[in-house]
């Protein structure tokens, strides 16, 4: 049996759509205090203020069914704190989220505006089978708008359930390598790389990661962050003035 296959079984679970109203007013009040806080720490320190990045996502961000302290945002931001880096990062992820409502909320997200994000979403719209042109056109718009913000942005790819034919898992799949070059943005290819359909990573839905699954995404995905973070250093250093 393919892992596609297998991870199609897995994906093809219900979303409760009560828990995901009750995730985006969590949301709002969780990014809000989350950058009041970045920006009063570094106020306070009287220095330069940590580089501020948005880790925007769904169930995967978010961190649903492990601890605060075990969520992505958290564990990234200890990985690169141990590596020296001066980052907060700000947990934007809703648990159910589609693209769909990823692109309604982002200038939430945005406002104060960020030194960078990491985009995690599109899980939800392959496991509910909507059409690929869908969270295409949903992403397109969002990597839009950053570029236009000029925010850096990572893009994290997913993959489609085999559940709903090859022909959807080649357009899917697709999405995020075509946007990723058309905005020339970094792409990580697939947020699950090395977790998915690992049971020791794994929770029992078979789908979602452990605090140890979430680990093992941080340790994988630490290098493009770091280069993420090099881009935004590049960004906010001041360019010599040319010589008369």
């Amino acid at each position: 049996m393919e892992l596609r296959d297998v991870w199609g079984r897995m994906m093809n679970v219900v979303v409760s759509l009560a828990m995901h109203r009750f995730a985006k007013v969590a949301f709002r009040l969780m990014i809000f205090t989350a950058m009041i806080a970045s920006h009063t720490a570094s106020e306070a320190a009287g220095s330069s203020r940590p580089i501020t990045i948005v880790a925007f996502g769904d169930s995967l961000t978010a961190g649903y069914g492990v601890k605060t302290s075990e969520s992505f945002p958290v564990q990234l931001q200890m990985a690169l704190e141990a590596k020296g880096h001066k980052v907060t990062v700000v947990n934007a992820g809703v648990s159910g989220d589609t693209t769909a409502g990823g692109r309604e909320r982002l200038d939430w997200a945005l406002d104060p505006k960020p030194d960078a994000v990491i985009m995690e979403l599109g899980a939800n719209d392959a496991l509910r089978g909507l059409d690929p042109k869908i969270p295409q056109e949903n992403l397109d718009k969002m990597l839009s708008d950053l570029k236009a913000k000029n925010i850096p942005v990572l893009l994290t790819g997913m993959k489609a359930p085999n559940n709903w034919g090859d022909d959807y898992a080649k357009k899917f799949d697709a999405i995020f390598p075509d946007l990723a070059a058309k905005y020339h943005v970094p792409l990580y290819p697939f947020f699950l790389e090395g977790v998915a359909l690992d049971r020791s990573f794994t929770q029992p839905d078979g789908l979602h990661p452990t605090g140890k699954g979430v680990a093992e995404i941080v340790k994988r995905i630490l290098p493009d962050v770091e280069a993420l973070i090099v881009r935004v250093e590049q960004n906010q250093t001041p360019k010599a003035s040319a010589t008369p």
